[in-house]
């Protein structure tokens, strides 16, 4: 249960079955379920708490207000067919708020204070004016904030529910009652415009948690990060923006053991606006952290965003996956087994095959085509095999002809590459080869010049497929 001011507001389904009650004392509470346990209301965590919701909400309408009574108002009506329909995004809009670790109700209706109503008194969803009337009529009167006062005048003329009470002279009720009273009925009923004042998201996302407990197991924080999560992709949503870095700061102890807190970034080759693709990376980045002291909150950072622009489906789309669906596998990949691990070729305008073929990061940002461009365009055509060796082999030369588990014959013409005469210079001369095996080599044989006599060295470079 929940105190405020040494009264009951909020009871759990154990409380209410022994007899407590909204509004009772803290001793009549104790008298009828003696092993009761008491929680001091926090009005700034219940803040907190609803603001969460409403970032992680923006993801289905940029059009959210906050109600009365810890409520919080969607107006959903551009957002249906996006979201396949009502059900449909009722479902998800649930599924969210119970994924944040918070439970709620959830009602629709053609005003918005008809589904707050509605939603106070738990009467489920009206989804026409005539279905919303006939619901609002069997709700009691003291759902309407400012009718709560005069409950006892109610009470005595025999006005309980709000059909009994807009069935009432307006004019005297008014004088009785005051203008607000009417004007909530006609809100809900439809009778006058309706106005708002929507959420504005901020500029830049930083959300923060404070965990109920020290923590030591990493994969422990899932939960907490992926509410966090959910937050940003509300504040995407809402600002029209995918985001292409994130930072998880993991904080510890405070006092005389106080730690700066351990960060977690997550580099993303392509921009996403989508939590489930960012939980993931996070399980896996989380299972492989060693925690260096107990984690006592968790802060969640979006430093480096760009425009959104969702990808338009194909009439015939790509079999496999598109693009976004590769980059999505290599991001995981990296997660898992670490960012050196997983790399994409980086070609470079350059002649010298070990300098041309680069491999680099994945998520260091390359431009391969770019880079191919810039080659020549003899390059291109000329034949270069499947396997590159990181470091090319010495051959033996027997009878000679160099000799790589059998005798190589030469199959092709000499191809002659001088380059790097600003670094490393490197003159050779490459040779498609045969061996006995009918397997086909990369060969070349080094020219110096400067040489009286010079020697002829051969090299196995590649292998052809």
């Amino acid at each position: 249960m929940v105190l405020e001011q040494e009264r009951v507001i909020a009871l759990s389904d154990a409380a209410y079955e022994a007899g407590v009650r909204t509004g009772l004392r803290r001793g009549g509470a104790i008298m009828l379920a003696p092993q009761t346990q008491f929680q001091q209301r926090s009005l700034p965590l219940e803040a907190e708490a609803l603001q969460a919701v409403a970032m992680a909400l923006l993801q289905f309408t940029p059009q959210l207000a906050e109600a009365e009574e810890a409520t919080l108002l969607l107006d959903v009506g551009a957002s249906l067919r996006l979201f396949g329909g009502i059900q449909s995004l009722c479902r998800k809009v649930a599924d969210s708020v119970r994924a944040l670790g918070f439970t709620g109700t959830l009602s629709c209706a053609p005003t918005a204070r008809g589904a707050w109503l509605l939603a106070r008194c738990n009467a489920g969803r009206a989804l026409t004016m005539a279905s919303l009337e006939r619901r609002l009529e069997t709700l009691p009167v003291g759902v309407l904030p400012p009718a709560r006062a005069y409950l006892d005048w109610m009470e005595g003329i025999g006005c309980m529910t709000l059909g009994h009470l807009r069935r009432l002279p307006r004019p005297g009720l008014q004088r009785r009652c005051g203008r607000a009273l009417l004007d909530m009925l006609d809100d809900a009923h439809g009778a006058r415009p309706e106005m708002h004042q929507w959420l504005e998201a901020p500029a830049s996302f930083h959300a923060k948690m404070e965990l109920f407990d020290r923590v030591e197991n990493a994969e422990a924080l899932l939960f907490g990060a992926h509410r966090l999560v959910l937050q940003l992709t509300g504040w995407l949503s809402a600002r029209q923006l995918a985001v292409e870095r994130i930072r998880l700061l993991l904080e510890h102890e405070r006092g005389r053991t106080a730690r700066p807190p351990s960060m977690i970034e997550i580099v993303l080759a392509e921009p996403t606006w989508k939590d489930g693709h960012l939980v993931r990376l996070l399980k896996e980045r989380l299972a492989k952290q060693e925690l260096q002291a107990p984690v006592i909150g968790l802060s969640l950072e979006a430093p480096q965003v760009q425009p959104m622009a969702p990808p338009s489906d194909s009439l015939f789309p790509e079999p496999g996956g598109s693009k976004e669906d590769w980059q999505r596998l290599l991001e995981l990949l990296a997660a898992r087994l670490g960012a050196d691990n997983v790399l994409q070729a980086a070609p470079s305008a350059d002649y010298r095959p070990e300098q041309a073929n680069v491999w680099r990061s994945i998520q260091e940002k390359i431009r391969p085509a770019d880079a191919r461009a810039q080659l020549p365009a003899d390059v291109t055509a000329l034949p270069r095999p499947t396997w590159l060796l990181p470091k090319p082999i010495p051959l033996l030369i027997r009878d000679h002809r160099p000799y790589y588990g059998s005798p190589l014959r030469i199959r092709s013409t000499g191809e002659r590459i001088e380059a790097g005469w600003w670094g490393t210079m490197q003159a050779r001369d490459y040779f498609m080869a045969q061996g006995e095996d009918h397997a086909h080599y990369w060969l070349f044989k080094e020219r110096d010049a400067s040489a009286t006599e010079p020697e002829t060295r051969w090299y196995l470079h590649g292998l052809f497929g």
